[in-house]
């Protein structure tokens, strides 16, 4: 009796953890890129095809890629905002298509590498509207906004390829910039707020929130997408912690990085409590720690480095446009993630060729796989 209890213990136990094994398979299933998931797609109807498409897009504006930590990223911006949703998903969506229609590499386009420059340009053009929330006018320069993202990309992608460089947010940047400074503060049709530079705080400024600062810090991550409500930051940032744990770390430690910057050169308050010091940092120290390169503790301080150039260029930047009225944007991360790309030295071997990158876990992988691969090798040389 004693041992038919003992077994029948044991197999409950094996039960168990064999439950456990397929809950935490079940989970890793939709984490990372879910490249399984393109193999399913192939034969589904196009309108299928787009959403998923679109969705991988909204993902790659937080240098993920993951349909469903895209979903979470509109969640929180319909929790957010809901006009600010539907500007996104009209831009991530136009800016699709026309890359459908121009002919643009498939598999580019499937990774919504075509999708997420659009997003960011119809968003940012309705947080600087001044015309207010469903002023649908708007959605006619966001339309065209979009679609010229896509342009942009396949005229600065072959330049970009020489040094095998991705193109990142340079077309938004761009486009963003010439519609503000096409419109101006005072058009009749799309009238906009002008800019703010960074700092310095002002001289009957009241003493600094503790609380308030660290809660800029989440608030970092949420201003990748123009979203300055935490709820909806966390909702962010556990779309990036679906997609990788380290890249959802590295988030949070950039963006607090950029609010140390922040600190440093004493900028106004609103900077830091709305976490603006923050998401070029974030930005920053993402693109370095994972995933363009791979992770270990040489590109980790590389990663905290870039997150620090990034939030002083910012500051420079926001400082320098603020005087025309013109917003920094992410500029200052897009070019230090780029200088960093071009560095020489012991951190170009851990460089990843932009063909190769996904998952900073992947990645890490990848390489250990590659590096066993050549012991082994090695190894089976000298015998």
């Amino acid at each position: 009796m004693w041992m038919d209890t003992k077994a029948e213990e044991k197999e409950a136990s094996r039960s168990r953890a064999s439950l456990g094994q397929r809950v935490l398979n079940g989970l890793l299933f939709f984490t990372g890129d879910m490249e399984h998931l393109n193999k399913y797609m192939q034969d589904k109807v196009f309108g299928l095809l787009l959403a998923v498409w679109g969705l991988r897009g909204v993902s790659r504006v937080i240098l993920a890629n993951n349909p469903l930590s895209g979903a979470l990223i509109l969640a929180a911006l319909c929790w957010a905002s809901p006009w600010q949703a539907l500007l996104g998903t009209l831009g991530v969506l136009t800016s699709t298509l026309a890359a459908v229609i121009m002919g643009q590499d498939g598999a580019e386009v499937s990774g919504g590498l075509h999708g997420f420059n659009g997003m960011l340009v119809s968003m940012l053009m309705g947080v600087f509207s001044s015309a207010g929330d469903w002023y649908w006018w708007l959605l006619l320069p966001a339309c065209l906004g979009s679609a010229t993202c896509v342009f942009l990309f396949s005229g600065l992608a072959p330049l970009l390829d020489r040094w095998d460089l991705p193109v990142a947010v340079f077309p938004f940047n761009i486009v963003i910039v010439l519609y503000l400074l096409c419109t101006g503060p005072y058009n009749p049709y799309f009238p906009h707020h002008p800019a703010t530079h960074a700092g310095p705080m002002e001289i009957n400024a009241t003493e600094l929130m503790a609380v308030e600062v660290l809660r800029g810090i989440p608030l970092g991550v949420g201003q990748i997408f123009a979203c300055g409500a935490l709820g909806p930051s966390l909702l962010i940032l556990g779309a990036v912690l679906l997609y990788s744990p380290l890249l959802a770390a590295h988030a949070l430690l950039g963006s607090a990085v950029g609010t140390l910057a922040g600190l440093s050169m004493a900028v106004r308050h609103e900077s830091l409590y709305s976490g603006l010091s923050g998401f070029n940092g974030a930005l920053g120290c993402m693109a370095v720690g994972g995933l363009f390169f791979t992770f270990n503790w040489r590109t980790h301080l590389y990663a905290i480095a870039s997150a620090f150039l990034s939030a002083y260029a910012d500051i420079a930047l926001s400082n320098l446009l603020g005087t025309v009225g013109l917003p920094a944007c992410s500029w200052a991360a897009t070019m230090i993630a780029t200088l960093m790309l071009l560095l020489t030295g012991s951190l170009s071997t851990y460089r990843i060729p932009m063909g190769q990158v996904m998952s900073p876990e992947h990645n890490l992988r990848s390489r250990k796989q590659w590096k066993a691969g050549k012991t082994a090798e090695g190894e089976s040389t000298n015998v």
